[in-house]
Formats: structure tokens, C-alpha cells, sequence
């Protein structure tokens, strides 16, 4: 058994067929004491998928999501994305760099989407680039660097 394994459940979500949960079993941390349930899948064309559904603690003062939980769900998806279409082991990795284009406000009331893929990895660099989407509509593009760790023993 993995880290990974004794913190994450990432077992299928029978809501959503198809899809897998991505969410920390203590739900007192970060990911679902903010974010709250997070599902994610491998789409057709090779590209990762994270999903988030939108709560009222999410918006701003105008309504809209907060481009922090933007900011959020984009980093979340770094690791995701190495886990799902990647070498695998995402837990004790870090964000190097992360750089976002905020094009749109997201929609509170739709699910709202990461949709990545790996341009390059190495044997200590993960290189992410992607989409943050609600359907056909986008809210921001994004690059993003992830160094792999060795597990702390």
C-alpha cells in the first residue's frame, strides 16, 4: 500500500459512471474542507479530466467563482494528471510553477473542469497544460511545472 493509497479515495463515483473520486479521506484538509468533492476521468482523446461542483462558498462578491478556487482546482489538477495519464505517484510532489490566463468567470451554478494533458516528463519534472471549462465555455488556460518527490521514510 502506497501513501497515496492510505490518504486518497479514488474508487469509481456511482453518481457519475465513468468518472473516480479524487478526494482526501481526512476531510478536514485543504482539498475537501474547501474544494468539497472533486471526481475525475481520462477522456477519449488522452486528456485528464478533474471536476468540481461549484457551492456557495465559492463565489466573490460579484457572483462568480472565486479566481482563488480557480487557482485551486488548476493545482489539484497538476496531480491528477500525473496520477491518471502520467507516471502515477503525484502524492509527494510539488508545484514549481503555475501560470494562468483567467478569460472568463465562472459559472456557480455548473460543474466547472480542468482538462489537462503531460507536454513533457522527465524523471523529476512533470510539464501540465490545460483548460479550465463549463461545457463550451472557457474560464481559464493554464501551464504548470510539478517536481516529483521521493516519498519522505
Amino acid at each position: 500500500m502506497t501513501l497515496k493509497d492510505d490518504v486518497f479515495e479514488h474508487g469509481p463515483d456511482p453518481d457519475n459512471p465513468g468518472w473516480r473520486h479524487w478526494n482526501l479521506k481526512d476531510q478536514t484538509l485543504f482539498n475537501g474542507a474547501v474544494m468539497g468533492k472533486l471526481i475525475t476521468r481520462v477522456d477519449p482523446d488522452g486528456k485528464a479530466r478533474l471536476r468540481m461542483f461549484p457551492q456557495r462558498h465559492h463565489q466573490n462578491l460579484q457572483g462568480i467563482i472565486h479566481g482563488a478556487v480557480t487557482l485551486s482546482l488548476i493545482d489539484i489538477a497538476l496531480f491528477t494528471t500525473m496520477h491518471n495519464i502520467g507516471s502515477g505517484n503525484a502524492g509527494p510532489s510539488v508545484t514549481l510553477e503555475l501560470s494562468t490566463q483567467f478569460v472568463g468567470g465562472g459559472d456557480p451554478a455548473r460543474p466547472m473542469d480542468a482538462v489537462t494533458e503531460i507536454v513533457r516528463e522527465t524523471g523529476k519534472l512533470v510539464f501540465v497544460r490545460g483548460l479550465v471549462e463549463q461545457e463550451e465555455d472557457v474560464v481559464a488556460s493554464f501551464s504548470g511545472i510539478v517536481r516529483k518527490m521521493l516519498p519522505r521514510g
